[in-house]
């Protein structure tokens, strides 16, 4: 199987280079694209002198737009994207090529216990993992790791949904288990990156309450909005009974919670029918 190499970069000259070199040395008959997102340093030339073939954005668009970018340039049968920072090792891609082969149609390297994170990302990652173990009833070993392979021909169908910004992974897997495609995980370890972060903890706080919103929807929204619904429901009847006990009457908060969990469940139950339409080809 041909396989193309995806590596997105917004001012990566420092390690670009080096990434590229790396992977053309050690598997020379891979296409290996570099999406250049709009740097301003020398992150385009560094790529292109190491052997990769550049697609530059006029300005910066996102990690998921170079990622779209990469995945409709590629000619590969399997496409592999990484980091182009350095977390990433080159010697891994072999072991995500090796479960394609095996029948999966995607393969997450799934960071273990040691990998360079802060504790928030840490923290916030973990929650994410359980989040979509519950949403699917499969075990997540790695929600939002950006080093993956998979088919192309199947990533293609959901590169519609993918965002624009850093959440692309945490959509194409939710993406793949909804459509009933076959995904693994392998441990790997991620180095410390080299250059600077573009996550940013304030502006990226909006991001995991987005993200966690955007993991029920994208499964099944139901399982998120029924418990919500549930617990309203339950409040609702618990201050009926507290206000009906000592004051005999039916108060306001109590019609309130009523009406918000019925409003909860049916916009579930609407998000459920729109969810199943947009994989209605699938």
């Amino acid at each position: 199987m041909k396989v193309s190499v995806v590596l997105p970069a917004k001012n990566e000259g420092v390690s670009v280079g080096k990434v590229v070199a790396n992977i053309v040395a050690t598997y020379p008959g891979f296409e290996v694209i570099v999406v250049n997102d709009g740097s301003s340093d020398d992150t385009e030339s560094a790529a292109r002198q190491a052997g990769a073939l550049v697609v530059s954005h006029p300005y910066s668009k996102g990690n998921g737009a170079a990622i779209k970018s990469g995945a409709r340039v590629a000619s590969g049968d399997v496409i592999v994207f990484m980091d182009a920072d350095g977390q990433h090792d080159p010697a891994d891609i072999q072991g995500l090529l090796d479960l394609i082969g095996d029948g999966y149609d995607l393969v997450v390297g799934a960071r273990q216990q040691g990998s360079q994170a802060s504790i928030g990302r840490g923290v916030a990652n973990g929650f994410y993992n359980r989040l979509a173990t519950y949403m699917t009833g499969r075990k997540v070993e790695d929600l939002t790791s950006g080093f993956r392979a998979v088919r192309a021909a199947k990533f293609m169908e959901f590169v519609y949904l993918l965002p624009n910004g850093f959440s692309y992974p945490t959509t194409s897997t939710m993406a793949f288990f909804r459509a009933g495609y076959s995904v693994a995980y392998m441990p790997i370890h991620a180095a410390k990156r080299e250059g600077r972060s573009h996550i940013r903890p304030l502006r990226d706080g909006l991001r995991f309450l987005l993200i966690i919103f955007k993991v029920g929807t994208l499964y099944s929204p139901l399982k998120l909005f029924a418990p919500i619904a549930a617990i309203a429901f339950f409040m609702a009847s618990a201050w009926y009974a507290y206000t009906l006990g000592t004051f005999g009457r039916f108060t306001n908060m109590s019609a309130l919670l009523y009406t918000g969990s019925v409003m909860v469940f049916l916009m579930g139950l609407i998000s459920e029918q729109i969810t199943a339409l947009m994989y209605k080809g699938d």
